[in-house]
C-alpha cells in the first residue's frame, strides 16, 4: 500500500476509486466503504484509495472540543493495508480547509483521477463542511465520475459511528465497542515505574504511560491481550485507583499471565477485550489476593486468537 501526505500537490498516473471520510477510528461502518472502493477497482483494474486526515479536523479548528481519539495511525495503516487498499492519503486538514467543496471535488478529479468516489450516507466536507451527499450527486452529474453512496451499518439495531464506540469505551462497554471496531480497542505507550505493590502481591504490573489524547476505558477491571516484542499475552488490566491499596493516582496496570520479564522504559500495546467487573475496595489483601486470582482464572479460560 502507498501511504501519502498530499493536499493536492501529487498528481496519480493511475485512475481510482476513492472512499472520503474522516475514518475516525476503523469500524464496520468504515469497512463497508472500503469494501466498495476495492471491489470497483478490481473489477476496473484501477487503484482504490482512502482519502481522510492525518488527524481529527477538530484537532486543527479547536483542540479543546476535539473529540479523544479511538485508534492511531499505525493501526489503521495496517487494517486498511490489510483490508486491501492500495493508496492511503493521510491529508493536512489545515492545508484544505478553506477549500470550498466544488473545489475540493475538483481538486481530486485532477490529482488523485477519480473513476468514481464512495462516501457515507451522512458525509459532509469542504469549506465549513458545506458539501453534503445531494451536492455530491449533481456533482458526479456535472463532471462525470461515479458516486456511490453507502447505507448505514447497524450492530443490533444501533448506526456504528465514531460517536458510539467512544460512548461505549468510557462506559467500559468494551465488548459492545469492539463488536462495532474492526479490531478491539487498544491503547499503547511505555511502562514506567509504579508503586510496586502488585508485585509484593504476586501479580506485578506493567503501569502503561499513555497518551492523553486518546480515549480511556471507564473505571474497572478487563481481560486484556497484551503485545510486546512480537508477541501477545493474555492479561489483567485494572483501570483506575486500585482502592485497596493505594487509592490516589489513575492508572492503567495490566498483569500479564506467563510473562517475567523486566520491562520498564518499553513499549506496549494493550489490547483490551471485555470487562470483567468494577474496580472493588477489599476490606483486606487476602480478600484482594483471592478476587485477583478469579480474575486470571477468567483470563486463562479466554481464547484472543479469533480477535486478531
Amino acid at each position: 500500500m502507498i501511504v501519502l501526505n498530499d493536499s493536492f500537490k501529487v498528481k496519480l498516473k493511475y485512475k481510482t476509486y476513492v472512499t472520503i471520510g474522516s475514518f475516525d477510528g476503523l469500524h464496520k461502518g468504515h469497512l463497508s466503504l472500503i469494501n466498495k472502493a476495492v471491489e470497483l477497482s478490481k473489477k476496473s483494474n484501477v487503484k482504490s484509495m482512502v482519502n481522510t486526515f492525518k488527524e481529527h479536523p477538530l484537532n486543527t479548528i479547536n483542540k479543546n472540543i476535539a473529540p479523544k481519539l479511538i485508534m492511531d495511525n499505525e493501526t489503521k495503516i495496517q487494517l486498511l493495508e490489510d483490508y486491501g487498499i492500495d493508496i492511503l492519503n493521510l491529508s493536512n486538514f489545515i492545508d484544505i480547509m478553506k477549500i470550498s467543496p466544488e473545489d475540493y471535488i475538483l481538486n481530486m478529479i485532477k490529482y488523485y483521477n477519480i473513476e468514481g468516489i464512495i462516501t457515507g450516507f451522512n458525509h459532509k466536507f469542504g469549506y465549513k463542511n458545506e458539501g453534503d451527499v445531494k451536492l455530491l450527486q449533481n456533482l458526479s452529474e456535472k463532471y462525470g465520475f461515479e458516486l456511490y453512496v453507502v447505507d448505514p451499518i447497524k450492530v443490533d439495531g444501533e448506526i456504528v459511528s465514531s460517536t458510539s464506540i467512544r460512548k461505549y469505551i468510557t462506559d467500559g462497554k468494551i465488548a459492545k465497542a469492539n463488536e462495532m471496531l474492526l479490531r478491539p480497542f487498544s491503547l499503547k505507550g511505555t511502562v514506567i515505574h509504579g508503586r510496586q505493590v502488585g508485585r509484593t502481591l504476586g501479580f506485578p504490573t506493567a503501569n502503561l504511560k499513555y497518551d492523553n489524547n486518546f480515549v480511556v476505558p471507564g473505571i474497572g477491571v478487563y481481560y486484556t491481550v497484551v503485545e510486546y516484542n512480537g508477541k501477545k499475552y493474555k492479561a489483567i488490566t485494572d483501570v483506575g485507583y486500585a482502592p485497596t491499596v493505594r487509592d490516589s493516582d489513575f492508572t492503567i496496570e495490566s498483569y500479564m499471565l506467563n510473562f517475567n520479564e523486566n520491562i520498564y522504559e518499553k513499549s506496549i500495546k494493550v489490547n483490551f477485550i471485555e470487562k470483567i467487573r468494577n474496580e472493588v475496595k477489599f476490606n483486606n489483601i487476602d480478600e484482594l489476593k483471592k478476587q485477583l486470582e478469579n480474575d486470571k482464572k477468567f483470563a486463562e479460560s479466554k481464547d484472543w486468537k479469533k480477535l486478531f
